[in-house]
């Protein structure tokens, strides 16, 4: 087992924290709000810390997942920044979507200091975090891989190396792009049944079972029937992440037509006053829509 310290413990945080702990890792937690971390300790024991650099102290490995390019910089950097602490030979892996800009940055920064550093953003949504079933999608060195991937196994149902540094990223980027097309299609499918005044549990039912059934369907369209929003991936958190698809796609020659078309109707939701709604909320635009 492995002394580790985990920096973040938001709805994904929280409970992949968690999952260390009961693999038998000694956990020490760090969060910007340290009312969070209290509560965490009490629910798992463990210990806290009052900044990054200071969790960071002795372990073996760091995980991070923060919120945006600045929070990780944050964690990371400066005299209390969690490479400040960092004892050369150890790993850092952030679990944070971020760009692969500022992955790359990080990474040289924590070779500087004899540190390792993964990029290893996550997939499944706060269930997957809850449940240990997240898919972890990683970028780095491979010896360094290889040292975290039994730690990342505590909250991962696959783990897997994409390639260099920044690969991670990119491969989550690959994955909101899928998702931003199938949330919307599958928000039209049910907009058109009840328009058609059919039983979109019924249509639903069927159509699972064949080429439309995808895990948004099976996991989303019972809450999307029912116009029940506050769970779930957030459309703030989605267009953060859409945004550095975009962004991303301007630098390599990439077209996202239906990324970009997608993100401003995730802009509409926003002026709803949905931007903590899950990313299903698609439905709910093309409900006020008509």
């Amino acid at each position: 087992m492995a002394k580790v310290a985990f920096l973040g413990l938001g709805v994904m945080g929280y409970p992949m924290a968690g999952h260390l702990k009961a693999a038998g890792h000694e956990v020490t937690v760090y969060n910007r709000t340290a009312a969070k971390a209290e509560k965490w300790v009490a629910q798992h024991g463990g210990a806290m810390a009052a900044t990054p650099r200071e969790a960071a102290e002795g372990a073996e490995f760091v995980m991070a997942c923060v919120g945006n390019d600045d929070d990780l910089r944050g964690v990371c950097t400066g005299p209390d920044g969690a490479l400040a602490g960092m004892a050369a030979g150890s790993v850092f892996v952030d679990h944070t979507t971020v760009s692969a800009k500022v992955t790359r940055e990080l990474y040289a920064a924590a070779k500087a200091a004899g540190v390792g550093f993964v990029d290893a953003p996550v997939s499944g949504g706060q269930a997957g975090a809850e449940n240990g079933a997240l898919s972890v999608m990683c970028g780095g060195d491979q010896a360094e891989y290889d040292r975290a991937e039994p730690v990342i196994a505590a909250y991962a149902r696959i783990c897997r190396r994409i390639g260099e540094s920044g690969a991670g990223q990119v491969t989550k980027m690959c994955n909101q792009i899928a998702i931003a097309g199938l949330v919307q299609g599958l928000a039209e499918s049910l907009h058109f049944a009840e328009k058609a005044g059919l039983d979109g549990r019924a249509v639903v039912e069927v159509i699972s079972q064949g080429a439309a059934g995808s895990w948004q369907m099976s996991n989303r369209y019972q809450t999307m029937l029912d116009d029940h929003w506050t769970h779930g991936f957030a459309v703030d958190w989605m267009r953060k992440d859409l945004g550095i698809c975009l962004d991303t796609a301007d630098e390599t020659g990439a077209s996202l037509p239906i990324t970009a078309l997608v993100d401003q109707f995730y802009k509409d939701v926003q002026k709803m006053g949905g931007g903590r709604w899950d990313t299903s909320s698609l439905l709910a635009r093309l409900r006020k829509l008509g």
